[in-house]
């Protein structure tokens, strides 16, 4: 399938869930769904199999949680991978009204956002994978409710790409694509060579370009805040990182215009042999990342890096429940549901 016929037949999925009445997206589902579809969803969800297996784990306990649930697309992506198979790539927030718990995450009555980055793979017309990771942990720290480590990246609503064109991308993306690939060879030289100025940062990144990290980890601005705030904790934790086309990891490549994007589950293998990462001791265990990325290119140059790796996932490989935790956290508290008065009398 071409882009613009992927993104049509996408097209209802993304009206139903953008103003989320159960009935209608459970018919988008119909529409677009293979009865046997797969979704890879990030901790504590899990593999399953079927469209009703998603809504019933998934949706319908965000939907009751957030009843004025919405999903806010930003970044809207369409086209065959290199290995020729046709995916569609979306960034966005869910948002709504924190009325009730959600996974034990203590309700706030207030408005609250939620990353999500999910990647559709179709044959024949029907959405047969699905790979998504929901930013739980940034539910957990608007909630007051945090149970890892204090994050060294900025904490913020992750905005829309700033050039306003993330929903009406368009053009083959080999520029950016290429980009991006080149740019991540030249990052994996280090730190086997000691020296940072072999990754080459200046040739790919923009000066002030924005690193959107997962909550946990946070967003960082330029080169000093990029090696600051993520990098240079993450390489001293883990000086083994691989990336993909390693043995199973697998990444799947999906661009257009500026834009690149890339899914892999997983597709980065590393060793936790050192301390100084979000705080997790040097297991000396070997561990599997799920990363979903995109990337936006401006004048040549990366302006703008959306990433979120299912950290809930890396804690549970290590050995460490950070919902058990966060439940321990929050035992004393009152997570019951809240009912606010309309606000009319």
């Amino acid at each position: 399938m071409n882009k613009q016929d992927l993104k049509a037949v996408f097209a209802p999925f993304r009206m139903a869930t953008a103003t989320f009445a159960s009935d209608t997206v459970r018919t988008a589902f119909q529409d677009i769904f293979a009865p046997d579809v797969e979704f890879k969803m990030c901790h504590p969800f899990g593999t399953m199999t079927g469209a009703e297996a998603f809504y019933e784990t998934c949706y319908q306990p965000l939907f009751t949680a957030l009843p004025d649930l919405e999903r806010r697309e930003m970044i809207l992506l369409a086209g065959q991978s290199p290995e020729g198979e046709d995916w569609v790539a979306t960034m966005g927030n869910y948002m709504g009204t924190f009325l009730a718990p959600f996974l034990d995450i203590p309700p706030t009555g207030h408005l609250v956002h939620m990353r999500y980055h999910e990647f559709f793979r179709f044959e024949e017309g029907k959405v047969v994978e699905v790979q998504a990771i929901w930013d739980l942990p940034e539910v957990m720290m608007q909630a007051g409710a945090w149970p890892m480590a204090p994050q060294l990246g900025g904490f913020l609503c992750t905005p829309a790409p700033m050039s306003g064109d993330g929903l009406s991308a368009s053009g083959d993306g080999h520029q950016a694509y290429h980009h991006v690939t080149q740019m991540l060879d030249d990052l994996c030289k280090h730190p086997a060579d000691p020296d940072p100025r072999v990754m080459n940062l200046d040739s790919y990144w923009h000066p002030r370009f924005n690193w959107y990290g997962p909550c946990g980890i946070g967003t960082a601005r330029g080169i000093s805040g990029f090696r600051n705030w993520h990098q240079i904790p993450f390489l001293r934790a883990m000086p083994d990182r691989k990336l993909d086309e390693m043995g199973d990891l697998k990444s799947h490549w999906i661009s257009e215009g500026d834009y690149t994007s890339e899914t892999g589950w997983p597709n980065m293998r590393l060793t936790l042999t050192d301390d100084g990462w979000m705080g997790i001791a040097p297991a000396g265990r070997e561990v599997l990342l799920r990363s979903l990325d995109f990337w936006r290119l401006e004048n040549g140059l990366i302006r703008e890096n959306w990433v979120l790796v299912d950290l809930l996932d890396l804690y549970a490989q290590v050995g460490v429940d950070v919902l058990a935790r966060l439940r321990e956290f929050n035992k004393a508290r009152n997570i019951s549901t809240i009912r606010l008065p309309p606000g009319l009398s």
